[in-house]
């Protein structure tokens, strides 16, 4: 980047080699691209060492842990969070360019819609459409909220949405998505069990099927076609088994 405040582009990896190169190619415009990867046992790092500027490792807690452990190295006074499975669209760079150039300075940081691909399909429904994530903010004025999984950025300062998409390549296959829920679903229930929310048979009961429902016909999953019906679907199994892992971890005391 040529012109306004300089920008660091960070990327947190772990055997992120299927998806990496896209990734990083995405973001050479920035004026430091920097890596932490949590000791990948792939071709990660080499494919990191290739293209980043700096690779550093660093062992993994959880995600926001690793973030807020990695963002004071940032070498410029903006940084950008991108995860190893997305991609930065021309519209949204030429964005993130223009936004700098003339940050006011009430603004703390941007948000940016990201569009992820499911079952080969860009989905633009299922409630995905409203996946609006802070990415872009001053590196001393913010920080990822302490929590297992889903944290969002906060920051100092007004934040301001950004034309263009982050593209989201998440999972492989289906497989793929049944390994990552089993594991978002633990970290979710141990996150419940911190807040001491109550749960009981209503919940368990109602919550999943009220979750179908509301993603496949008030947020129109059913326009995203047979992987949005799948998807929708699964968005219920995945808080039935969120909060049955919960339950098991409040009677276990």
């Amino acid at each position: 980047m040529s012109d306004g405040p300089r920008l660091s582009i960070v990327v947190p990896t772990f055997n992120s080699a299927r998806t990496l190169r896209a990734c990083l190619e995405s973001a050479r415009f920035a004026d430091e691209l920097l890596v932490v990867d949590s000791f990948s046992t792939d071709d990660t790092v080499a494919i990191a060492e290739g293209i980043a500027d700096r690779v550093v490792r660093h062992e993994y807690e959880n995600s926001a842990a690793q973030k807020n452990w990695i963002l004071p190295q940032a070498a410029h006074p903006w940084v950008m969070i991108l995860d190893s499975d997305e991609t930065i669209t021309p519209e949204l760079r030429d964005g993130i360019r223009a936004a700098l150039r003339d940050a006011p300075a009430d603004v703390g940081g941007y948000r940016m819609l990201r569009r992820t691909w499911f079952l080969g399909r860009l989905i633009r429904y299922c409630g995905w459409q409203r996946d609006r994530l802070v990415r872009l903010f001053r590196r001393d004025g913010g920080r990822y909220e302490i929590k297992r999984v889903h944290a969002e950025a906060v920051v100092d300062g007004r934040v301001v949405d950004l034309p263009g998409e982050l593209l989201h390549d998440s999972y492989a296959d289906l497989s793929d998505y049944l390994k990552r829920l089993d594991r978002y679903t633990t970290w979710a229930a141990q996150d419940l069990l911190d807040r001491g929310k109550p749960v009981g048979w209503g919940t368990l009961a109602v919550r999943p099927g009220a979750t179908f429902l509301r993603d496949y016909v008030v947020r129109q999953g059913f326009r995203d076609g047979v992987p949005g019906l799948i998807l929708c679907q699964l968005n219920g199994f995945y808080v039935l088994v969120k909060y049955a892992k919960y339950w098991r971890l409040r009677r276990r005391g």
